[in-house]
């Protein structure tokens, strides 16, 4: 039984996640991967989302990322691992955030004491989160957290960040999705990344995205257009009740005006960011 109004978390999830993803497409991050000897962008994404883990294996990047062609990362990893270690990643990735955040932000908000509010309450709210079978939170919980507000604000967003994808991979999962039938059912959506980018960004090709929505149609959750039916939009909308449901410990935790007032906070820093252009112009739509 929840105490939270209905979507509460979920609503506060999409505050703070925009600004958590938004440092993995800096100018600020590549940069800082570039200068440790990460040049490649995809190397970049796979080293810089999962050196919390340690030097891992192209197994465990593709698990844990779930919607990545293996072949992809089999590419990068482990040889980006013998570029720059995964310390070494960790130290260049918390400097592009302050660098982004300073960025997208400005100064003032920063020093804020609406920051600092904000960082507190998501750290409390993290206070419930749960490592077992949630490889990424787990692996970002064992990192110390950030002196500075705003760097603990990012760290904190990213902890439920990963704790509530580790949850929604167990849903697909469950759900009999594989990673690019998750792809291209999202993406139906409407609110999923656009085919292009999927294409580009994810190791996939037209074949196997044409394959996989061959797939859906099969099990009558795609048209013959491509759009989702009745079932496949059931499906979907089941898959964030279910995401909903395994990540309501921290929000429960927080409370319902404390994640209220999280949520206000949130929007009001994606805001700001979003009016200095902290997203890529072609990440969503078809």
């Amino acid at each position: 039984m929840t105490s939270l109004p209905a979507r509460a978390g979920r609503r506060c999830h999409n505050a703070l996640n925009p600004l958590h993803s938004t440092v993995y497409f800096s100018p600020d991050f590549t940069k800082e991967l570039a200068e440790v000897g990460v040049t490649d962008s995809d190397a970049a994404y796979f080293a810089g989302r999962g050196a919390a883990m340690g030097a891992v294996g192209p197994g465990v990047i593709t698990a844990a990322f779930y919607n990545f062609n293996h072949a992809l990362v089999a590419r990068h990893v482990p040889e980006v691992w013998r570029t720059a270690s995964p310390e070494v990643v960790l130290e260049a990735r918390l400097r592009a955030v302050d660098t982004t955040l300073r960025r997208l932000l400005g100064e003032e908000a920063l020093a804020s004491a609406e920051m600092a509010e904000a960082a507190g309450l998501a750290l409390r709210a993290t206070e419930a989160c749960t490592r077992h079978a949630r490889p990424l939170y787990a692996a970002h919980a064992d990192l110390p957290v950030p002196e500075q507000p705003h760097l603990a604000y990012w760290h904190a967003a990213t902890l439920l960040r990963e704790h509530r994808g580790d949850g929604h991979l167990a849903a697909l999962l469950a759900a009999g999705l594989d990673p690019l039938e998750a792809l291209v059912s999202h993406t139906a959506t409407g609110k999923g990344m656009s085919p292009r980018w999927t294409l580009a960004t994810r190791g996939w090709n037209r074949t196997d995205w044409d394959a996989a929505s061959a797939r859906l149609r099969e099990r009558g959750l795609l048209d013959a257009d491509g759009e989702l039916t009745e079932a496949g939009t059931a499906l979907r909308a089941g898959l964030e009740d279910t995401t909903d449901r395994l990540d309501a410990a921290p929000y429960e935790h927080l409370g319902a005006a404390g994640t209220e007032r999280l949520t206000e906070l949130g929007r009001g820093f994606l805001g700001a960011a979003l009016g200095n252009g902290a997203f890529p112009a072609d990440l969503t739509g078809k």
